[in-house]
């Protein structure tokens, strides 16, 4: 006798069992992922966070998520230091591998002169702009 199952909106995702599942089932095909984050913050002498990197190791991945720099900030290589640690970082783990993605109007150029490659785009995400996904070797 089948079990009845129905499916229900949920206003808050459930991210536990729904993550637990697929880390299982990955873990089952690829081995152990050893996910482990990254993040280095850029902070004024009153600690104030005017920007940082966010992202994380697993496998011999690294997936940078998040990089911001306060705008008036730009330009002086904070960036540029901060995507050169999180990098380091990613290696001492192992990584050999690095991954991205960003809009046309945030900072494609600056990920392609350290390197990056762009190996896919999304056309009008959002409207009048493109989502760009870049990789690079470590």
């Amino acid at each position: 006798m089948a079990e009845e199952l129905t499916i229900v909106y949920a206003d808050k995702p459930e991210w536990g069992p729904i993550g637990q599942g697929i880390s299982d089932h990955n873990a089952a095909q690829a081995g152990e992922e050893n996910a482990k984050t990254v993040c280095f913050i850029l902070q004024t002498p009153d600690q104030e966070i005017v920007g940082g990197v966010i992202g994380a190791t697993y496998w011999d991945w690294f997936h940078l998520d998040l990089m911001w720099v306060k705008e008036e900030l730009r330009g002086r290589g904070y960036g540029h230091r901060l995507l050169t640690l999180a990098e380091d970082e990613a290696r001492k783990r192992g990584a050999r591998h690095a991954y991205l993605d960003t809009f046309s109007f945030q900072a494609p150029d600056f990920y392609m002169h350290r390197g990056y490659e762009v190996f896919g785009e999304l056309p009008d995400f959002p409207a009048g702009h493109r989502r760009c996904f870049l990789s690079k070797e470590l």
